[in-house]
This record gives structure tokens, sequence and C-alpha cells, in this order.
């Protein structure tokens, strides 16, 4: 297979450099171009076709959510992965409503970021460790799920929910499972509804509770 292509974003020269020499140095993935701001992001990820870009979100002009947001409309094929030092969990979720699949803290060890590069670019989802106690706390909407709750999903709910947890489209999850796009619909929204997930960050939340992105 070819290396994963990667679009470098981070408005600090130094950091590029180490981010490159890093990810370079990785026999899967090579750094196609950089950016220093979100809009140099746009631009070059429409003339280099990345298959991922490692994102920053506190940059000059259009920041790393904005880009994102924009990104993930205009190119689909296109995934992001967020590194950054804000380590609060609206950052998270508001990456994650942008459509980043995933989020990695620059304080974590380097092979955090390869992790979630590898993971992301194999069509998953990654959350930097670190961040996990704050996704799965109790005191968030949406959690804890009833074991009630969760007994009411049938298993192929619940393989179909994990498998939207984990980065799977539709169509993706209907192929692999032999069933039709239609079916996986109504498949994830029954098990949406039982256990009373509303969006994304929640089926991600939720996954992160079951063991599921770190377990692909």
């Amino acid at each position: 297979m070819s290396p994963a292509r990667i679009l470098l974003a981070d408005d600090h020269g130094v950091v590029r450099q180490g981010l490159k020499l890093l990810i370079d140095n990785e026999p899967d993935m090579e750094v196609v171009g950089e950016a220093a701001d979100g809009t140099a992001v746009l631009r070059l990820a429409h003339a280099l076709s990345p298959d991922i870009v490692v994102m920053d979100i506190s940059m000059p002009g259009m920041n790393g959510l904005g880009a994102t947001r924009t990104l993930t409309q205009l190119q689909r094929g296109i995934a992001v992965v967020a590194l950054t030092r804000h380590d609060d969990q609206t950052h998270l979720e508001e990456m994650l409503r942008a459509g980043a699949s995933g989020y990695v803290l620059k304080q974590s060890a380097p092979t955090d970021l390869i992790r979630a590069i590898r993971a992301v670019a194999a069509g998953g989802v990654y959350i930097d460790p670190a961040m996990t106690v704050q996704v799965a706390d109790p005191s968030r909407p949406g959690v804890p799920i009833s074991h009630e709750a969760q007994a009411a999903i049938s298993d192929r709910e619940a393989e179909v929910l994990r498998l939207v947890a984990v980065g799977h489209t539709n169509k993706e999850i209907a192929a692999r499972l032999g069933i039709s796009v239609k079916t996986v619909e109504v498949h994830k929204a029954n098990a949406m509804r039982k256990l009373g997930l509303s969006g994304r960050v929640d089926v991600i939340r939720y996954g992160v509770l079951q063991g599921w992105l770190h377990d692909t």
C-alpha cells in the first residue's frame, strides 16, 4: 500500500519541522505539505489531496476548528487529526463536531500521534488516552447509560453502533455486514434512540466507555 499522505498545519515552523522528521521516519506515512494557518490548509488540501491533515487548533487567521469544519464539508475524503495543547472537553467535542477523526495532545508521547494517524488512515477514530477520563465523565449529559438501556439493543444494533463509533460510514458498514445502507441507518437510529444518544459526539463518547476506540 502507498504511504498515507499527510499535510501538517501548525503556525510554528519548528513544530512542523519536528513533526515532519517524526512522520517521515515511518514507512507507512509521508508529509506532502505544510501550512501555517487555516486558509493555507484549505488551499494546499485542494492542491495536494492529502489523506490526512494533522491540524493545530490555535492558528492565526482561520483557526484549526474553522479549517476542519470547512475541509470536512468540501473534501470528504480527507481526515483530520487535531494536534493541540487544549486538554479540555470543550475543544475535543467542538473538533469532533467539526468532523475531526482524531484528537492528540502535544503534551503526549510522539507515539500517540503515530498511533492516531494509523488509526485514522484505517478509517477509525482516535482520542488521546489522556482525554478518555473526561470523555467518560459521569457528570456529563448522556453518561452513564443504564444496564437496562444497553440490554435493550440487539447484537446487530450494537455491532452497527460500534462500527459507527470507530469511524466507518454507513456504506462501509453495509458492505462489511452484508446488509443494505437503509438497514444500517435503521439499526443505528434504533440503537441511538434506545441509548439516548443524540449525535456523533455521543456515539464516540459511548464508544470510549465501551473500550471500542482502542480495540480496533
